[in-house]
Formats: structure tokens, sequence, C-alpha cells
């Protein structure tokens, strides 16, 4: 199953015309266009052919381009050149602005580069967030208020989470009206290719691009300045570039870009804005098939037509991405700089929309060179990720699953809430609730049907019940029978036994489980004495310190487990083949596996086991120690904790995959990234 990419925001495929332009000038145009020869002379005149289609293209106008690595060397370069002049100025007796003014939803290389040559030059201004109203663009009255006092201004033509379209023009005026002589810099990354640019005809004094955001390779990008702003070189050295950067040129990358602003000067090559704004509608029609109550969190008609970003209720933007990921399509969580910290995003924080869409935002972007073909496939992906997360229980679904026995084990926060569930009566229990996973817990009891029994703890609740009232109150219930369990519960065929220790209470299902919240190990042993545990039950802490769960044996032996065992991608096949008898085990959530067309895996046997139910299966493998297990999900962090919990209890032979299904592919298949 081919992957879909979607997140051209980040970056993009290389444009096969770019591709075959930078070979070409790796191979044959190889010479330096500083040097006098024929080579060096032939290479001088491509760079030069580049920067004028560039600055036609631009309205560069008598403006200067030069070509340097990317966005963020061209806002350096950029805020060093304005805050070198205002320092001059300022040494000079004239008067310059107390502020450095940025938009609040600017990429973060902006106020980190104005903060770093703030100090380095020793200005000590005031570096300054522009707040932004709710759908994204600048607040104006906020700028007119402040404006007298800016020195420099940084501004962006189009926001790189949300695809909104920035109000330049009226941004523009007010600097006018205002007589304002701060220097105005527009990050335009996102702006190539998309909007239509006349820089020469505007009070721009720097705008940045980067080429890989339009299907050129990384490490190409150009600054232009306008005629008569002030201009600091950021590298010093061979002078080349006229002086303005130097460096020898990116020649490969600068015949790349050549050929991506040919493919959009041909105006054939990438798709109209009506064409994109129809994929668009497509692209959001089946959004909201397959995700009831989905919020988009940028205005349509102030958004690039390439950009949607979105919250689905209920549903984290980690278990989206998995989601998705698991179809074999490539969306991310707000901008692609950041999205690894697991942090709202600052950008919808900006734009104060609630904390669960800043919290789980997803941002789903494409380029102009995608077609029709491509926008079909993803949004057929997009409406069986709806369908897998109903069939999980995670969105309302009229056809209900038939209700499953299973120990399942919900975190957050370093906290476990255990549910207990049993077909045969259709019922269930619930373990120290924790109040962030009610709603989790709530959809689930409904969408399976189950009877709630019981809601019990294992010690006395620090939210003095806060947590138990709202699940309660989620699934309507007046009361429970029995909030908690005087001696014993009958589960279908299973007894659920209550027992006191102390201060806490130990919840036995038969001999196989004990739900023990934080119960000292030294309590352990009487409760072995009296045959009420095994040496194999199964231990369900109240605490999520990683490692899913133990054993009476592993906790009273103190155990060290064994050293890990690992395998890559590419050693598998050879692996499996040496032992036919293993296991492949998918770790990942049961709709992650559910929204997989096809795997890597043909002919080998594969088992879900997700890790949330991964200590109801411990018991069985344990039984046969030496039968090789190969724990795998997305990006091999969750395999990782299965196969180590595994080792922890005795498993001999429980292995990972280093990198996940990711890694997996790209063995079996080489990288083809879509437009």
């Amino acid at each position: 199953m081919k992957e879909i990419y979607l997140d051209s925001n980040a970056t993009t495929c290389v444009l096969p015309a770019a591709v075959a332009a930078a070979r070409q000038a790796m191979e044959q145009g190889y010479g330096n266009p500083s040097s006098t020869h024929a080579t060096g002379l032939q290479a001088k005149a491509m760079m030069d052919g580049v920067r004028r289609r560039a600055a036609r293209l631009l309205g560069v106008g008598d403006g200067r381009l030069m070509f340097n690595s990317g966005a963020t060397e061209g806002i350096q370069t950029a805020v060093l050149s304005a805050l070198c002049a205002l320092r001059e100025r300022r040494d000079a007796g004239k008067h310059i602005g107390s502020l450095l003014l940025y938009g609040a939803t600017e990429h973060k290389a902006v106020p980190e580069s104005l903060a770093h040559w703030n100090r380095l030059l020793g200005l000590n201004l005031e570096v300054r967030k522009l707040p932004v109203d709710a759908q994204g663009r600048h607040d104006l009255q906020a700028l007119d208020a402040l404006i007298g006092d800016a020195a420099m201004l940084c501004t962006m033509a189009a926001n790189n989470e949300t695809g909104v379209v920035s109000d330049l023009s009226s941004i523009a005026q007010l600097l006018q009206e205002r007589g304002a002589d701060a220097y105005w810099m527009v990050d335009c990354v996102q702006a190539l290719g998309k909007l239509k640019l006349n820089l020469a005809a505007t009070r721009i004094d720097y705008a940045p691009f980067s080429g890989h955001k339009l299907y050129a390779p990384k490490g190409i990008g150009m600054l232009y300045v306008r005629a008569g702003a002030p201009f600091t070189p950021l590298m010093m050295g061979g002078g080349q570039e006229a002086g303005l950067r130097s460096g020898t040129e990116n020649m490969a990358g600068i015949a790349a870009l050549g050929a991506v602003l040919a493919a959009l000067d041909d105006g054939k090559t990438f798709r109209s804005h009506a064409d994109l704004a129809a994929f668009r509608a497509q692209l959001v029609a089946s959004l909201e098939r397959a995700f009831p109550g989905i919020v988009f969190n940028m205005p349509f008609g102030l958004s690039l037509s390439t950009t949607l970003n979105f919250s689905v209720p209920g549903l984290s933007s980690k278990e989206l991405l998995d989601l998705f990921d698991a179809a074999r399509v490539r969306v991310s969580s707000g901008s692609a700089c950041s999205a690894a910290k697991a942090l709202p995003s600052y950008v919808l924080e900006a734009m104060h929309v609630p904390q669960w869409r800043a919290s789980s935002a997803i941002r789903l972007s494409f380029g102009p060179l995608i077609d029709a073909t491509t926008v079909a496939a993803a949004c057929a992906r997009i409406e069986r990720c709806g369908e897998a997360l109903r069939s999980s229980c995670l969105l309302p679904s009229a056809l209900a699953p038939s209700p499953q026995d299973g120990v399942i084990q919900l975190s957050v926060d370093g906290q476990c809430t255990w549910l207990l569930s049993d077909a045969a009566s259709a019922s269930c229990v619930v373990i120290d609730p924790v109040a962030a996973l009610v709603p989790r817990l709530a959809a689930f009891i409904r969408c399976q049907h189950l009877a709630l029994r019981a809601i019990v703890h294992t010690t006395a609740p620090t939210d003095h019940g806060v947590a138990r009232l709202a699940l309660l109150q989620e699934l309507e219930i007046e009361q429970v029978g029995r909030v908690d369990i005087d001696g014993e519960l009958a589960l279908g065929q299973q007894r659920l036994r209550r027992i006191e220790c102390g201060e806490t209470h130990v919840y036995l299902l038969e001999q196989r489980f004990a739900f023990i919240g934080a119960l000292a190990p030294e309590a352990l042993a009487p409760l072995l004495d009296a045959a009420l545990l095994t040496q194999d039950t199964v231990l369900c802490a109240s605490g999520d310190d990683g490692s899913i769960c133990a054993t009476v044996r592993t906790v009273l032996d103190g155990s060290v487990p064994a050293a890990e065992l690992q395998l890559d991608a590419a050693a598998l096949p050879g692996f499996l083949r040496q032992h036919p008898g293993a296991i492949l085990v998918d770790v990942r959530e049961a709709y992650e596996h559910a929204a997989c067309a096809g795997t890597v895996f043909e002919g080998c046997e594969v088992r879900n086991v997700p890790l949330s139910r991964l200590a109801g299966q411990v018991a069985a493998w344990l039984q046969q120690p030496q039968r090789p297990l190969v724990f795998f999900c997305r990006s091999g962090n969750r395999s990782a904790r299965a196969a180590a919990c595994l080792r922890r209890l005795g498993h001999g032979a429980a292995w990972q995959l280093n990198g996940g299904m990711a890694m997996a592919e790209a063995t079996r298949h080489p990288l083809a990234i879509a437009a």
C-alpha cells in the first residue's frame, strides 16, 4: 500500500525535473561559478539564469536576491541586518524604537533569532509578541498601539500550522499611515507557489524563502532584501553572492530550485488554485464523515487551500497520528519542528482556541503537485480510519462490537486505571478510575453495551471520588449497586475478591490477576502463604512506571531482566526463517491495526495484542518462555516496553523490532513520498 504524503508544509518530495537538474549540475555543470574558465562561466550562467527567473516571479525589482541554505539562515540574516542598522543609528544619537515585535504565531526561528542577536549586539530592546485574533490574523488594533515604539516588525505571509494568510496590505497601510520607520521582515516560506508575490511593490524589507517547501531539495533557499534596506552579511569569506553571502554556492541546489521555478513559470506542472480548493473540499467532506464532531481550527476563507488544521473530540493528536500512520497517510501535529515535544500548539493557543483543541490538533497539508487520484485515495483511507475508530469504540457506531473478555490498562500522567470486562455476562468493573480517563472509559462501556457492576479503589482516592462521580454521570447511572466490593463479586464465571491489606485493598480475579495499587512487596508474602496468590499471579499496579505489569515471582525475587533482544528490519526475514515458530506481535492499538490495508509481514503469523491489553496475555506467553516473540509497533517505542516487560517476567525470547513498521516498510519497499 503506497504511502500518501500529506505533510507538505513540513517538507515536500523533490520534483523529478529538480532531481534531474541537480544531477546534471553535479555530473556536468560542477564548475565553481567564481572561476573564470569556461566550466566556471557555464556554472555562473546557470546560477544567474535561476536568479533572474526567481527575481521575475517574486517581483524583486531593484531589490537584491541571494541564494542561501534556507529560511532559518534568511531569518538570521534579516534580523542581524536590521539590528546592526538599529545599533548604528542609536550609536549616532538617532532615535530608534524600543520594541522588536513579532507575530504570536510566527515560526520559532523568528523570536529565537530576535532574542539571540538582540543579546549579542547589546541592544537590550524588548522582544514582544504581537497578538493575533481568533482567526489567527495579526491584531491590527494592537499593532496600531505598538507600531510607534517598534524598531523591527516580523510577520509571516501564511502560517505553517494553520495556513492562515496574513493581511499584509493592512499592515503595510498601518505602517505608512503612522509613518513608522520600523524594519519589516515577512516570512514567505509558505507563500512560494501558493500566493502571488510582487515584493518590490510592497513595504517589505526582507523576505526569506526555503526551497524544500516547494519540491526543491533541503539546503537551498533565498533571501529578498528591498532596495535601500540595510544589510549585514551573516557569512563572510570569499565574497560570493556579490559579497552578500560568502561560501561556494550550492550549485546542485540552485539548479534544482531553478527547475522548480521553471515549473512554476510554465503554468502547467502545478495545479491551479481552483483545483486545490476543490481537493481541500473533498478532504474536508471525508474528514467530516470519518470523525463526527471534528472542529477545523482555521477559517477556510482566510487560509491556504492546501492546509487543514483540525481536532477531534476525545482523541489526542498522538492517537490520530498513530491512526493515520497505520493507514500510511502522513500528517503531523502542528509544526514538524516541535511535534516531537508533545506540547499544545502555541499557534492555536495564541488564537485562544479551547485547550483540548490546541493539545490535540492535526495538520494535513499538500502541495500543488498533488493529483485527483491521490486525493481520492486519501479520502478513502481517512474514512477507513473512522471505521477503525468505530470498531474500537472510540467513536459512536450504530454497529456495536461484541463484548470481549479483557483486562485493559489505561494510563495518563503516571496513573493507571484498569477495566475488567466479561463477555458472558456483558458486565465490567472499573478499578482506580482517573478523571482524565473518564470519557474514554464511558465510551468503551457504552459501545460494548456493558453493565457497570462496580467502581473500586485500591487506596482512598486522592480526588475524593470525583472520577467515580464523573463516570456515573457520563453513563447516566444514578448509582452502582455496590460502589465497592465487600468480599466477592461474580463477574460472569469469574470471581473478583477484595482482600484487606492494612490501609490498602487488593482485588483478586481468581488467582490470575491481582490489582494491588501501590502495595509494598513485603505485603505479598502473606497473600502467597494464604494461597490467595501464586508465583505466577500477574500484578497490576495503579501507578504507571512504564513496566506495564509484574508477577509475584519477579517482585519477590527482585529478578534482573534479561539483556535486550533487538532486531533490525533488514535482519527480520532471516530471523523468521531460522525461527519458523516465532510470533510477530503488533502492540499498536486495535484501531491502528484495523486501519492497515496490507502488511509488510505477509506469510507470517501476526497477532494484534495492544499494549493496553498486554497484561491479560502475558501468562499464556510465559507458558512457552522459549518461543520467540517479536514485538513491533509504529516506531519501536511501545514494542520496546512490551519486550522489556516479557523479559522481566522471565520470557527468554522476547524481541523487539527496532524502528517499528516505519523501518520495516522502508526495508521492504524503497521510501517513495507521494506528491
